[in-house]
């Protein structure tokens, strides 16, 4: 995993996913919001942290002696404080529901911070009664045993529409989840407390009754 850039703690209270994106947007960046169809299981909460990927494929049966859930257990296990688990499924899918009660008990005990997945999430009154932020591709009982296996974990996947590598930073609320690539996230984010304070400025002078012209001509923020 790249080395952890100087980010603000406080950044997951701060600041909100379409700032970000605006952001990632003005940086060139314009393919890391993903998909509409991935929404958090509870909208009050606020998923921020760093990725560790998982890979899954579809399968269609269990070998005699196998361990299905082999690769998946080896990274939850791995999981560190503030990590988001990324579990990439191809989704949307109706097959494959990789994550449940038992991953987000192993992952808070773990302090880690979140998980977002294109696949499907399951056990979904248990999970959210721990408070754990879990953005999903759907809700489905379905094990994923015979259906799906994670192939590889810490590589690169396309999880939703965006390519997300090993210690990418992962934001989502109830707008959406941005990708912020390591390599550009202090700058990003740096730009986005920028742009908070911007639209802070820009809100007041609304609310007093400037019209929306004179605002946008003032500050160009919209």
């Amino acid at each position: 995993m790249p080395p952890v850039a100087p980010i603000p703690a406080d950044l997951k209270e701060r600041l909100y996913s379409a700032v970000l994106s605006d952001v990632l947007d003005g940086m060139g960046l314009r393919d890391q919001a993903m998909k509409p169809f991935i929404r958090p299981l509870d909208e009050e909460r606020v998923l921020f942290g760093r990725a560790r990927t998982g890979l899954y494929m579809p399968v269609y049966s269990v070998r005699d002696g196998e361990n299905p859930y082999e690769v998946e257990i080896a990274l939850v296990d791995d999981l560190k404080p503030g990590d988001v688990a990324v579990f990439a499924c191809g989704g949307p899918t109706d097959r494959i529901a990789p994550w449940g009660e038992l991953l987000s008990t192993a992952a808070v005990a773990r302090l880690a911070s979140a998980c977002v997945t294109d696949g499907l999430v399951r056990d979904i009154r248990a999970i959210r009664c721990m408070g754990f932020p879990v953005f999903h591709g759907g809700i489905g009982p379905l094990d994923s045993k015979g259906r799906g296996r994670m192939v590889e974990r810490d590589v690169p996947v396309l999880c939703a529409g965006v390519l997300v590598n090993p210690g990418d930073y992962v934001f989502g609320d109830a707008d959406g989840v941005v990708v912020i690539p390591s390599h550009v996230a202090e700058a990003a984010f740096a730009a986005a407390l920028a742009k908070v304070a911007a639209e802070t400025t820009t809100r007041e002078e609304l609310a007093a009754g400037e019209t929306l012209a004179a605002v946008f001509q003032r500050h160009g923020i919209l």
